[in-house]
């Protein structure tokens, strides 16, 4: 056994409330390395009365990555009081106890030792990572609202283009898009059956992106006003939709009377402390085109980027942090939205992200609050910063199997378990989930247009721990490379919208919702890895209650595995019955659900028992 892979860290993602009562314990050990894990715990001043290391209780492996196997444990101390360790038996057989103080034989001499026991001395509530309930059953669907609908021509800015007009966007066009076109459209994304609208950024600001902001209390005027705005919020809740604005706090626009202030009076400007200037005097790069500002290089102050145009705002200054504190609680109290998405959140220091959370929780407990991350963000996701980040770090996995295909299927699985562990529970309930943004290529381009390809990796997403989003036109097929031409203007024409996939969307939409109870807080089994088959099979669980997935991305036909007596398809393409078989051909997947009992769990065992006893007896014989 090789004790050096084994890894546990109190008080963290290995360790931590999940909820009132259940008390989630992980540890780590070198994959295929170890046959059984115990947990042996108590509350620790009844260690020497009680002996309660000599009671273990079996631990669950939960996950398995190329490197690593994770094992698991819901468990609770009536006292609220734990200590706790390991009782771990490798495969050759070698028993040991894993400590806060390390690696021991398994003997009592060393099992008596309260001070070699990891510790939870009181467990309290108001410590534990909470999040939103809400945010666990929502599917997101973003909008980016330059692009999305005109409702309002009298607010086009200057030189606006007709509607679509050209086949691949600059970077610098405008189209039209407003809040009014959204409002027009309500009755739209009800039907699509959305329950969260997430809006790229609404302040005033000189782009059309909008993420070069000119004025954070003020709404675009290209996109309407604050009245508008809060209408449109009401109209969301009203049918039950919740509304997520974007803001970037590590940056503002050049055109920022901040910003403004300090070209004109330099050194002597009162906001010059706002920012991370190097020298006077402050480079003006005004005049310089959209495309250069893009990437203007090395500029003597910060920037996002090497984007000119960008310049980084210090926020370890009192005076920033109130000033944007101040915005951020202002559009919860007056417009009474339901959660905050912060761009280019990884660049921002802790300490804000702290006061930030604190402060806006403080007026509206659910607010749900999302960052902008695109690598292994556990710093962020302790409870007192962020609830979740746009997961791109788990979704690129599905994106390198699906479309890039240079992962196999157990490797796939590796990656997304790897990045599981990463989080408690709680936290991959809530994470951003997406295969598509105004960042990316769209989803159609990604998969080279193979919409059977498209279909299969959505499901996929959707199947998967976390709140799944959909990019506005993802739902009818749009395509676009990457930014600008992902930021095309959305199709309203029926006529060239794509209806198969607009239904196919609405019924996975569907799907995500009737089975979220399982897809939320499930566990994931895979049963059915298939490397030489491009082929995967997976089970969401809950209680009695099953989701089983298969999935085939290899150009011959799959089998799938014998599928439970009573177990009903709910969703499937690609899959063709043969002599009471079921194949899946290219791109195809199906999605039984099933709901176990106990007499039929005994007779599928007993049948297993037996296969087992035939096996046994043919091989005799063929030895013989």
């Amino acid at each position: 056994m090789d004790t050096a892979a084994i890894y546990h860290r109190a008080e963290s993602e290995y360790a931590y409330l999940y909820e009132r009562g259940h008390y989630h314990i992980r540890i780590r050990t070198k994959t295929k390395d170890v046959q059984s894990v115990e947990l042996l715990s108590g509350d620790p001043y009844s260690l020497d009365g009680e002996k309660w290391y000599m009671h273990g209780k079996e631990m669950k492996k939960v996950a398995s990555t190329n490197m690593h196997d994770y094992w698991m444990i819901d468990t609770h101390e009536p006292t609220k009081r734990m200590a706790y360790g390991f009782k771990v038996i490798g495969k050759d057989g070698i028993e040991i106890f894993y400590s806060d103080q390390g690696v021991f034989p398994f003997e009592e001499t060393f099992l008596s030792q309260m001070n070699f026991y990891f510790r939870v001395p009181y467990i309290h509530e108001i410590d534990a990572f909470r999040a939103p309930k809400w945010a666990s059953e929502t599917v997101w669907y973003q909008i980016f609202p330059e692009r999305f609908a005109n409702g309002d021509p009298s607010n086009d800015p200057e030189g606006t283009l007709p509607w679509g007009s050209k086949e691949n966007p600059s970077r610098d066009d405008f189209y039209g898009g407003d809040l009014q076109g959204v409002l027009d459209k309500m009755d739209y994304l009800e039907d699509l059956g959305i329950n969260g609208i997430y809006f790229t950024p609404i302040f005033k600001a000189h782009s059309n992106h909008k993420y070069d902001t000119i004025d954070y209390m003020e709404v675009d005027p290209d996109f309407g006003d604050k009245a508008l705005f809060k209408e449109v919020v009401e109209e969301a809740h009203r049918r039950g939709i919740r509304v997520m604005i974007d803001a970037v706090f590590n940056h503002v626009g050049i055109h920022s009377p901040e910003w403004q202030d300090v070209l004109k009076n330099q050194e002597n400007s009162k906001y010059k402390d706002w920012f991370y200037i190097h020298s006077f005097p402050v480079e003006d790069v005004g005049q310089m085109s959209t495309e250069e500002l893009e990437n203007v290089g090395r500029v003597n102050y910060d920037t996002f980027a090497f984007t000119g145009h960008m310049p980084k705002l210090n926020t370890a200054n009192p005076e920033v942090q109130e000033y944007l504190l101040d915005i951020a609680t202002y559009w919860v109290k007056e417009f009474d939205i339901d959660a905050w998405r912060l761009d280019v959140a990884n660049e921002v220091d802790h300490f804000f992200w702290k006061r930030f959370f604190k402060e806006t929780t403080a007026i509206k407990e659910d607010l749900y609050i999302l960052g902008e991350i695109w690598h292994s963000s556990q710093n962020w996701l302790n409870g007192d910063e962020f609830h979740a980040v746009m997961n791109y770090a788990f979704t690129d996995t599905i994106e390198n199997y699906f479309f890039k295909k240079f992962l196999s299927p157990s490797r796939l699985v590796s990656g997304l378990n790897s990045q599981l562990m990463l989080y408690r529970q709680q936290t991959t309930e809530v994470m951003f989930n997406l295969l598509d943004s105004h960042d990316t290529p769209r989803l159609m381009t990604k998969a080279g247009y193979d919409k059977n390809l498209v279909k299969s990796a959505m499901v996929f997403l959707y199947s998967q721990p976390g709140a799944p989003c959909m990019y506005y036109g993802t739902e009818m097929g749009m395509d676009g490379g990457m930014d600008p031409d992902c930021r095309k203007c959305m199709i309203w024409d029926e006529d060239k919208q794509d209806h198969d996939m607009l239904d196919f969307s609405k019924k996975l939409i569907s799907f995500r919702k009737a089975y979220s109870d399982i897809l939320v807080s499930g566990e994931t089994e895979w049963h059915d890895v298939r490397d030489d088959e491009q082929f995967l099979g997976f089970k969401r669980k809950l209680g009695n209650k099953e989701l089983l997935f298969f999935f085939n991305q290899d150009e011959e036909e799959a089998f799938l595995p014998m599928i439970p007596n009573g177990a009903e398809k709910v969703f499937h393409l690609n899959d063709i019955g043969d002599n009471g078989e079921t194949m899946l051909t290219q791109n195809g997947f199906s999605i039984y659900y099933y709901e176990d009992n106990e007499d039929e769990r005994k007779e599928r065992l007993l049948k297993k028992r037996n296969r087992a006893k035939k096996r046994k007896v043919l091989m005799e014989a063929i030895k013989k």
